[in-house]
């Protein structure tokens, strides 16, 4: 993840990406592929791609509630597919395995934020299906 992470986009952030798996794997299985949760929780979901040793994507995403009002959903946090098999099905396919876990999960929304001049993951996003939101992010410099 972190040398797609870099390919795309041209930063090493190893630190961050150990961090962020370190607390997506250590989580208990609060549900398996067959079984519906008790309620919705806080599911968190680090989902690879690979052909066999080697990765091709990894998606990550967690069920957030009640943040900003919203009833419970899906979030997006990271996607990463390698450059040199881009448009070939597999962001879609990570994307979709996602879905259907958050769905498992108990929730019918999924989300997600990005930068308004990131035009590659932004047409992914909208070839997927999703659109703007009701949601506007403000910030400020401190």
């Amino acid at each position: 993840m972190i040398a797609i992470d870099t390919e795309n986009t041209g930063l090493s952030k190893a630190e961050y990406w150990e961090d962020l798996f370190e607390r997506y794997n250590n989580r208990s299985n609060d549900m398996d592929d067959d079984a519906q949760p008790k309620s919705v929780k806080r599911y968190r979901f680090f989902l690879v791609a690979c052909d066999g040793d080697t990765v091709l994507g990894f998606i990550i995403g967690e069920v957030r509630a009640w943040e900003f009002g919203s009833p419970p959903c899906g979030w997006i946090f990271a996607v990463g597919v390698r450059n040199n098999i881009r448009q070939g099905g597999v962001g879609h396919t990570l994307l979709e395995a996602l879905n259907d876990r958050l769905r498992k999960a108990g929730v019918s929304k999924v989300r997600t934020m990005l930068a308004r001049d990131d035009t590659l993951i932004m047409s992914f996003f909208r070839s997927q299906g999703m659109m703007a939101g009701p949601f506007i992010q403000f910030e400020k410099d401190l």
